[in-house]
């Protein structure tokens, strides 16, 4: 596929995330603002909600939908008070939300059709258990392939490498130089962090979890070298939330490794072994 199908591929994400994010902000809004019939503490996201908060938010909807139905123009004149919603304010917060929520889903199922034109998707990703069509996007979008030479340059924009023995963070001692041009066109240095945050959070925080709960070949990666984690009295120490972390990191480099495989080789490019295989002579089991 040309740069521009994966430019345009990566704009409809970052218009799908914004959405996503104003929804979230208009639910949390909505559920601090009913938190006295919810029973629920201020300041609790939408993501954290219990079972009642979910229901609550679904309650609000059905009850705009009887308010709205069969009104093309509602104001606080034809508003009649209903279920949950009982001022017009109310009715308009809902209404964002809903509006919203629906953008959302339509912006998904767009998203998930125009993937399944890029042959990484179809050969390789979408039989990865754990990855669907979002997923999909934010990589094909994020990563640069022809940039990345080794297996090691993902991890490394990916923010999984390692840094004098630890894992790359925002830690002040793990910033970069980084030059840019100033207001009078002088070039000048700064710290910064080396990698994609975005890209970070998307396959830490949202893929790695998708994938231990899909049961898949990794989840398999995942509950091995958990394992040989817990086994190993050099990490007896650590905590068992530790352990998990460092497993899910594990888990998502091996799936780093292969994609970079398959993306180079669907591409034409050069296709360079891994450090541990390359300087060690190490071979990681395949996932």
């Amino acid at each position: 596929m040309s740069n521009i199908d994966k430019l345009v591929l990566k704009s409809a994400v970052n218009g799908f995330y914004t959405i996503q994010k104003s929804r979230i902000q208009i639910g949390n809004a909505l559920v601090a603002n009913f938190k006295e019939k919810l029973g629920q503490d201020a300041g609790a996201t939408e993501e954290t909600l219990d079972i009642d908060a979910e229901m609550l938010l679904s309650s609000l909807r059905e009850s705009y939908k009887r308010i709205t139905d069969g009104v093309t123009r509602m104001n606080h004149r034809t508003f009649k008070r209903d279920g949950h919603i009982s001022t017009f304010s109310e009715l308009a917060l809902v209404e964002m939300y809903t509006n919203l929520l629906t953008d959302e889903e339509e912006a998904e199922k767009k998203i998930a059709h125009a993937v399944k034109e890029f042959p990484l998707h179809t050969r390789f990703l979408e039989n990865v258990k754990g990855c669907g069509p979002l997923m999909s996007s934010v990589i094909i979008g994020g990563f640069d392939i022809y940039k990345a030479e080794y297996p090691s340059s993902l991890h490394a924009y990916a923010g999984l490498d390692v840094v004098k023995g630890e894992g790359r963070s925002r830690q002040k001692h793990h910033l970069v130089d980084q030059t840019y041009t100033d207001a009078d066109g002088e070039t000048q240095t700064k710290k910064g962090i080396s990698f994609n945050p975005f890209i970070k959070t998307k396959l830490i925080g949202v893929l790695g979890p998708c994938m231990i709960k899909a049961q898949g070949s990794y989840s398999e990666v995942y509950y091995d070298y958990k394992n040989r984690l817990e086994s190993n009295p050099a990490h007896q120490d650590k905590t068992k939330g530790h352990r998990h972390n460092m497993a899910v990191r594990y888990m998502i480099k091996r799936f780093l490794v292969d994609l970079y495989k398959e993306w180079r080789t669907l591409e034409g490019l050069p296709v360079a072994d891994e450090y541990s295989k390359a300087k060690l002579n190490i071979t990681h089991k395949a996932a």
